[in-house]
């Protein structure tokens, strides 16, 4: 790749994005050497669109961070009203600061919506430019849902899209390489960043495909605090161990970095990063 800033356009080496929730997440990704973060609240739902202040509190932090923006959970097929509200919550992101959002959405033929998708890219483009200055916008894994990933990848350089978050359409992006490099030739300008179940093992096979960067949720289950006795407050069937919340581990962040740097000081037990 040419030289520059990680993961950018014209960039020398791969960047590292982490998945965090909380501005101790985002400390724990920037001391142990993330480029930026993508911040959400209910990664165990698969990520949904943090609030005003969270946004706020993590870019205090000092990295730049990407907000998702998804209104709620399951599939990516959205009515007219979800996407009005993504709208809204795509300008409440960028006014609170954030460095750049993520979106999707796809038809039931599991295409990407272009409409939505525009209406969301020029949301925030049009935000950042009241703020007077620019903002990226990433694809989010919707496109590892579509039935053409590399065909929806050729189609956003048109729409306002910095970057893509994929697997390549696998179940885990190691899976996906083939895949992951076609995406790359087919959206030039588009910087494909590999996420999906990925290991520091699988990290340089990922960067020969061409990815800009890879992410990770670098995921641990917190502890339980409770003062009392456990019962369900959610979904029937739920253990007690299963009833928390993720945290960022810092050890797998550190491994991710000294794997995307080419110092591969994996301890046994810290290759899953999913």
């Amino acid at each position: 790749m040419p030289s520059g800033s990680p993961g950018g356009a014209g960039t020398s080496r791969a960047a590292l994005e982490i998945a965090v929730t909380s501005p101790a997440g985002a400390r724990a990704a920037r001391e142990h050497g993330a480029d930026r973060v993508e911040l959400s609240t209910g990664l165990e739902l698969g990520g949904l669109t943090p609030s005003a202040a969270s946004v706020e509190a993590v870019t205090a932090v000092g990295l730049p961070v990407q907000a998702l923006v998804r209104c709620r959970p399951g599939d990516f097929v959205y009515e007219a009203e979800e996407i009005a509200l993504m709208v809204a919550e795509v300008r409440s992101v960028v006014a609170s600061g954030a460095s750049g959002v993520v979106v999707g959405a796809l038809t039931t033929a599991g295409s990407l919506d272009i409409d939505a998708v525009t209406r969301l890219a020029d949301a925030a483009h049009d935000a950042a430019r009241n703020q007077g200055r620019s903002i990226d916008v990433t694809l989010h894994r919707a496109i590892d849902q579509s039935a053409d990933p590399a065909a929806a990848a050729a189609l956003l350089p048109a729409l306002g899209i910095t970057r893509v978050l994929t697997s390549g359409g696998a179940a885990t992006a190691a899976a996906g390489l083939a895949t992951l490099a076609s995406m790359v030739a087919a959206a030039p300008g588009v910087q494909v960043m590999a996420g999906g179940g990925v290991r520091t093992t699988d990290i340089p096979a990922l960067v020969t495909a061409g990815v800009a960067a890879v992410h990770l949720s670098a995921k641990a289950r917190a502890e339980a605090r409770r003062g009392g006795a456990w019962i369900p407050l959610g979904v029937s069937g739920t253990s007690a161990l299963q009833d928390t919340h993720f945290v960022t581990d810092p050890q797998v962040v550190a491994e991710a970095r000294q794997a995307l740097d080419g110092t591969d000081k994996r301890a046994p037990g810290l290759s899953q990063c999913a």
